[in-house]
């Protein structure tokens, strides 16, 4: 009994979520295919569904071209050269801010003098001279400057600025090129950077010193004390500091890709100058421990394996630490996609986080995470999923689940189809009562239906006892004789069942055969036998898992005849019949045991399989094919056996094989006897 429980509807229930019911429905094509849950499963998580109300639940992959939109749109909207004229409008405003400088010191200086009396004004003049000569060397340093920022950044980084604006413009140009340098090791202490001096530049230098030579113990197979050096430097890695060298050194892979993505996506002659400008912000020895820094990773964990190039055609302006957020953005993006591929190809969503998919991809992403998630749970909790291990497994309740479906959408197809019917043996004088009645005929077994057996006579004597019965006064009732039938179906397995869809429709059909048989004609038996390169039985429980044998060559006709012509002979039923479905003549047979393959077929493979073709005839044995693929050589043969055998044979495809089957099944299942 299934019980329901209700509660009060809080804003988080979806009511219009998929029931295990849908969930069944929407993976049972997967699972007639190859009977995999995992698979079926995974398929599902890949491509997403459609609700009650035709609402799609988006899947891993609506998921993943929404982020590719996402990054794409970036992309198209900036411009990353634009990240050098930031830079480039900086240094120029610092410059005009010194020249302006200059100048008006030259100008305050001759104000104050005129204000001052003629008798200090000599005094004074030495001192005018000062300024002036200062000034005139400010500017024609500042007109010798080079074209390029980083040229610029180096001959102002000593300069004695005259114009405070201009030193502090500078200072912040130079700190943002510095933090851009030393994010590369520490972002977190990139982030606090303000007016580096030489004593932090002294610092970091050592703090680098000693990162070089633990990397260096690490490359040559040595084991660093990396929490000693955690003690020493932890200020450097803010309040969420790595606990191993090695989430270290992934933080500073990703942080190095981020600035060789931007290079990537500039101009070679941009890339130049942002190249120079970062350089000209650190001094010699800096930059050498930067450099080593550099090399220890490439060898360690090479940056260019998270870096990328992105094509970047937008016109937005961008500032170098705008550009490198959006690198960090977009890398972020990526690790994101490659999550999305691995649970697509796993199955695992347990490594994804619904609230970091919500900020990169939109609202409702983690949500659809989250229910595709608990779709399993949904199968399980309507008892169509069990745990085996680590893994998901259809049940027995699934399995008829699936067998009922085939059958219905078999039989909706069937309509008024009438393919005929084949000899059937009656066996027995039982049967199911029509309601109706006919009279009795000598040789019968007399068993007659007193009721109307009693209105006749009466109605020809009339009243008066005893009644006098003549024999055409004796009706007997009607009978639908049920036939006992065995049948084994022989499934093709070889690869080239995968083509066209093939397997999946057959074994559509033997499940639809097995719940027929099973729901309506219960004396019946089936037996169900594939075959490939040999030929093995199928035992209901395992065919839904049963797949196509893609590594092994062969039809093995023969050894599947034989197969069949085993199990039958043990059924005692009236009527035994082999219905076979493949696509193939056959290319192998059974030869002292062993299974013998030639392509194109060998005469001896021919002989045999026509010769356990007059074995099943010789022994009763009906044989009907249902060929899906028409080739002249094949229906040459198959017209062999069924001269032979006096059965049947069909051409048809993988969506009419369920019609011919099911039809012919029914037909040569019942006869009415007069």
């Amino acid at each position: 009994m299934i019980h329901y429980r209700y509660s009060r509807w809080d804003g988080t229930q979806n009511p219009f979520a998929p029931g295990g019911e849908e969930l069944l429905d929407e993976i049972s094509e997967r699972l007639f295919e190859h009977g995999d849950l995992e698979r079926a499963l995974r398929d599902l998580f890949r491509r997403g569904m459609h609700g009650p109300e035709d609402q799609k639940m988006p899947g891993l992959q609506d998921l993943m071209q929404r982020l590719r939109e996402q990054r794409s749109q970036r992309t198209q909207q900036y411009d990353l050269d634009s990240v050098m004229d930031d830079l480039r409008e900086r240094m120029d405003s610092v410059i005009d801010h010194e020249r302006g400088g200059a100048e008006r010191s030259v100008s305050e200086a001759q104000e104050r003098l005129e204000q001052v009396a003629p008798e200090e004004r000599e005094q004074l003049s030495s001192m005018m001279d000062l300024v002036r000569k200062r000034a005139d060397d400010t500017v024609n340093k500042l007109d010798s400057l080079p074209d390029s920022v980083g040229g610029s950044v180096r001959e102002l980084t000593d300069h004695d600025f005259i114009d405070d604006t201009a030193r502090d413009e500078f200072n912040e140009l130079l700190d943002m090129l510095r933090r851009q340098m030393v994010s590369n090791v520490a972002k977190q202490a990139a982030e606090s950077l303000q007016n580096m001096d030489q004593q932090q530049q002294s610092a970091m230098r050592e703090m680098m010193r000693n990162l070089n030579e633990m990397l260096r113990q690490k490359l040559n197979g040595e084991e660093p004390d990396f929490q000693q050096f955690m003690d020493r430097f932890g200020q450097y890695f803010g309040d969420d500091p790595p606990q191993s060298l090695d989430e270290l050194l992934d933080r500073m892979q990703q942080q190095m890709a981020q600035m060789q993505s931007l290079m990537a996506g500039m101009s070679p002659e941009e890339r130049q100058q942002l190249m120079e400008a970062l350089a000209e912000s650190l001094d010699e020895e800096t930059l050498r421990e930067m450099a080593e820094l550099g090399a220890l990773m490439q060898a360690l964990r090479p940056p260019s394996d998270l870096a990328r190039q992105y094509p970047f055609m937008g016109q937005e302006s961008l500032t170098l630490d705008a550009a490198m957020n959006l690198m960090g953005d977009l890398q972020q993006m990526d690790s994101m996609e490659r999550s999305l591929q691995e649970a697509a190809r796993s199955g695992d969503l347990n490594s994804l986080n619904p609230e970091e998919l919500d900020q990169m991809i939109g609202p409702g992403s983690g949500e659809a995470v989250d229910q595709l998630k608990e779709i399993a749970e949904k199968l399980e909790e309507m008892g169509y999923a069990q745990r085996k291990g680590d893994r998901w497994e259809i049940t027995p309740r699934a399995i008829r689940k699936l067998a009922d479906k085939a059958l219905k959408e078999v039989f909706g197809r069937l309509g008024r189809a009438n393919i005929g019917g084949h000899r059937t043996a009656s066996v027995g004088t039982g049967g199911e009562p029509t309601g109706d009645t006919k009279l009795y005929e000598l040789g019968e077994a007399f068993e007659p239906n007193l009721n109307r057996s009693l209105m006749n006579a009466v109605t020809r004597r009339g009243r008066g006892t005893p009644v006098q019965f003549e024999l055409g006064d004796f009706e007997v009732d009607r009978m639908e004789h049920t036939v006992s039938a065995a049948t084994v179906l022989l499934l093709d397995q070889s690869s080239s069942m995968v083509n066209g869809d093939r397997w999946s429709g057959a074994k559509k059909v033997a499940m639809a055969l097995q719940s027929l048989i099973q729901g309506q004609f219960p004396r019946d038996r089936l037996f169900i036998v594939g075959f490939s390169d040999h030929a093995e039985e199928i035992k209901a429980r395992d065919l839904p898992a049963a797949t196509p044998n893609m590594w092994l060559q062969g039809t093995n006709m023969h050894h599947a005849l034989m197969l069949a012509r085993r199990i039958l002979s043990k059924e005692r039923a009236g009527t035994r019949q082999v219905i076979m479905v493949t696509d193939g003549e056959p290319t192998a047979h059974i030869e002292q045991g062993y299974p013998y393959f030639n392509y194109p077929p060998a005469r001896r493979t021919i002989t045999e399989t026509l010769s356990e073709v007059k074995r099943c005839t010789s022994a009763g044995i009906t044989i009907n094919t249902f060929m899906l693929e028409r080739t002249p050589y094949l229906a040459e043969f198959i017209d062999y056996v069924t001269r032979i055998n006096r059965g049947r044979a069909f051409f048809t495809s993988p969506h009419q094989l369920g019609d011919y089957v099911l039809v012919d099944y029914l037909s040569n299942r019942r006869k009415r006897v007069a």
